[in-house]
């Protein structure tokens, strides 16, 4: 319980937003939906439809995991990987899918937003670590 008290109340809501993104879409499009979009764009990449089948399921399971990391991790490196990892996947998305960014509730606007709470989230640990250094 004293991780969760040495944390501001912004921070701890940058973490729980960003871990229930990361957990959600790693749960509903890739584990118990298996969404034809997923299956989609990375059918771009690896030939066969049974192995992007299994490689959804296993980025789903992933997903999760580093929603729950992003969550419970007290170190900058971590939002620092999240910010890296969602801009890949928007130039993965440009590159390969780019009708996708005119749908709504597209990548670009879920990436950016997400971009943008890890960053609050980078300067909400700054702020914590000048108060108490």
């Amino acid at each position: 319980m004293r991780f969760f008290s040495s944390q501001t109340p912004v921070l701890l809501l940058c973490r729980a937003a960003l871990a229930f993104s990361w957990v959600y879409q790693g749960a509903v499009p890739k584990i118990a939906c298996q969404s034809r979009g997923e299956i989609e764009l990375l059918g771009h990449i690896i030939p066969l439809y049974q192995w992007v089948c299994e490689a959804v399921f296993w980025m789903g399971i992933a997903e999760i995991l580093f929603g729950l990391l992003l969550f419970v991790a007290s170190r900058a490196w971590v939002f620092w990987l999240n910010i890296i990892v969602l801009s890949g996947l928007l130039l993965f998305v440009a590159l390969f899918e780019p009708a996708m960014f005119a749908l709504p509730f597209n990548p670009l606007t879920l990436n950016v937003s997400l971009i943008a709470l890890s960053l609050v989230a980078l300067l909400e640990l700054k702020k914590l670590k000048r108060l108490y250094t």
